[in-house]
């Protein structure tokens, strides 16, 4: 039978008649819905990750706008090796470790075991998205650790991240064989954790690798101690050298998150995943407005009462909104938009707060990576126990019998299950964090592998170790520039507009003609001398 044939003409084509051509024809028209549901669902996941990806650029801006420019190139190449070492390391064994072999009807398992270099059959769209997640989790810690890490334990720690730590968490999460996945045949305390997007998987387990990367790296010179090793009474800032830089990055990061939470529903082809996608856009736009709202104003009273001086700072803004952005992609499709305003504006203390305790610590983080990222995530994670809705939980995820704890004293019920579960991720993810990546940081710093010459940090990474500085500025010699002064003095007190311009080649053109006439009148003069003189 021709596959080109309409569905009416293959069933016609097969001598149906009556009740039975009836039912051939739906019958067809049922596969041909089916298939193009799968198709605009493969289109809307490929084009969700895609933005997702498109947040390197925004990861990458943001870290190199925050560090000194002398360290501007290494940053950025290890931003492109997040990517590039990331995709390679997933590809081969994060994916398989993550989602390998997925099957309900195993049980839980700790890892997948199947789909090693993307071999039998695996949905490709399924892969590109998860690996545009893997990259935005390598990224953070980039930031965190910038200034004093060498180009080796990064590419060892990112390749180690992508390729085994962060594909366990996943798969607890996501995988139908996690321990804490809602989509077990046999969910934690029938419900398992509830984290549409990554505040868990991605964002705090990030944030918990780049605490302990700058705890063990330690702060950059000059941060915390003098010279002698003595504490300074008061912090030194090492301020970034482009604001503008840090805007722009922090622009690409929240314009990804569109691709980042709504596309966790992972399909679009139902009017319940559309709801659902539909929700999750607005909630991540309501938490990044109030996180930077929360942010800003709250550092303003805090300042102002230290100071007695009113002053509006744009950092603490940027970080508040990216902080807000964190903690809604757990409950962005689960929680009612007031809430998701709540969220974002606890979400801006959680910022301040983080950042406030990383300084009394004497932890440097570079981006202030780590109260945004772990401390957003974890308050995401705990949030959706707090305030995940009945209905909006029954759209996204088809169950409501365990809900946020505020609902469920609304119910009359006070029943904990659901808080309880999140509070096991957020331990889950610190503990594995703290197991594996603990000492496998340790055991590069004790060979010497971690951190680079101190000669090398005062002089910067871009010198050092790239061949040059990210910006090169020619330097013009004095010589010049005074001869450039001395020729621009001549023109001082002189009418330099085009109709004073005009006049002074008028008189200089009438000049030049006087001079031209009295030229030739004195040429005739001297030739008639001689000649008279002979006569």
């Amino acid at each position: 039978m021709s596959e080109d044939l309409t569905t009416y003409a293959q069933c016609v084509a097969n001598n149906s008649t009556g009740d039975a051509l009836l039912e051939c024809v739906a019958n067809g028209l049922d596969e041909s819905i089916d298939s193009l549901a799968s198709g605009v669902d493969s289109f809307y996941l490929i084009f969700a990750g895609a933005l997702v990806y498109f947040m390197q650029t925004g990861f990458a801006m943001l870290c190199a706008g925050s560090i000194r420019s002398k360290n501007c190139k290494n940053v950025l190449l290890w931003n492109l090796l997040d990517s590039a070492g990331g995709c390679i390391a997933f590809w081969s064994v994060g994916y398989a470790f993550a989602y390998g072999g997925d099957d309900p009807a195993r049980g839980t398992t700790f890892i997948g075991h199947t789909n090693f270099f993307l071999m039998q059959n695996v949905d490709m769209e399924q892969w590109f998205f998860q690996f545009a997640f893997c990259c935005a989790l390598s990224s953070i810690v980039a930031g965190t650790v910038a200034e004093r890490c060498k180009m080796t334990a990064y590419l060892f720690y990112s390749t180690f991240l992508a390729g085994f730590v962060y594909p366990v968490v996943a798969h607890s999460f996501w995988s139908v064989n996690g321990f804490l996945s809602n989509t077990n045949i046999d969910p934690l305390f029938g419900s398992g954790v509830v984290d549409l997007a990554g505040s868990g998987p991605v964002h705090m387990t990030g944030g918990m690798v780049a605490l302990v990367m700058a705890v063990i790296l330690g702060p950059r010179i000059g941060r915390f101690y003098d010279a002698d090793g003595v504490p300074y009474d008061e912090p030194r800032d090492i301020a970034g050298h482009s604001v503008a830089l840090q805007f722009l990055g922090t622009f690409c990061l929240w314009f990804g998150w569109y691709g980042f939470n709504p596309g966790g529903t992972l399909f679009i082809s139902s009017a319940n995943f559309g709801n659902a996608a539909s929700l999750a856009a607005v909630n991540t736009s309501i938490g990044a407005a109030s996180g930077a709202l929360s942010a800003l104003f709250t550092h303003t009273i805090i300042d102002e009462r230290k100071t007695g001086v009113v002053t509006y700072d744009l950092t603490s803004t940027m970080n508040g909104c990216l902080t807000g952005l964190v903690a809604i992609t757990a409950p962005c499709a689960t929680v009612e938009p007031w809430a998701a305003f709540v969220i974002g504006i606890i979400a801006g203390w959680v910022y301040l707060a983080g950042s406030f305790l990383l300084i009394r610590l004497k932890i440097d983080d570079a981006v202030d990576a780590i109260p945004v990222h772990f401390g957003g995530g974890m308050w995401g994670v705990l949030s959706t126990g707090l305030f995940t809705a009945p209905g909006r939980l029954e759209t996204a995820f088809g169950m409501s019998e365990h809900v946020g704890w505020f609902y469920e004293w609304g119910r009359g019920s006070g029943n904990f299950t659901l808080m309880g579960i999140q509070i096991i991720a957020c331990l889950w993810i610190i503990g594995w964090v703290l197991a594996v990546m603990g000492p496998y940081i340790y055991l590069l710093n004790y060979f010497d592998m971690l951190r680079i010459d101190p000669l090398e940090e005062e002089v910067g990474m871009d010198i050092s170790r790239h061949k040059g500085p990210a910006y090169e500025i020619e330097d013009v010699s004095g010589e010049k520039q005074e001869q450039l002064s001395e020729r621009r003095s001549q023109f001082a007190g002189m009418d330099r507009s085009i109709s004073g311009r005009f006049k002074s080649n008028v008189k200089s053109s009438k000049k030049d003609d006087k001079e031209e006439e009295a030229f030739k009148n004195s040429s005739k003069a001297t030739s008639h001398g001689p000649s008279m003189s002979a006569s």
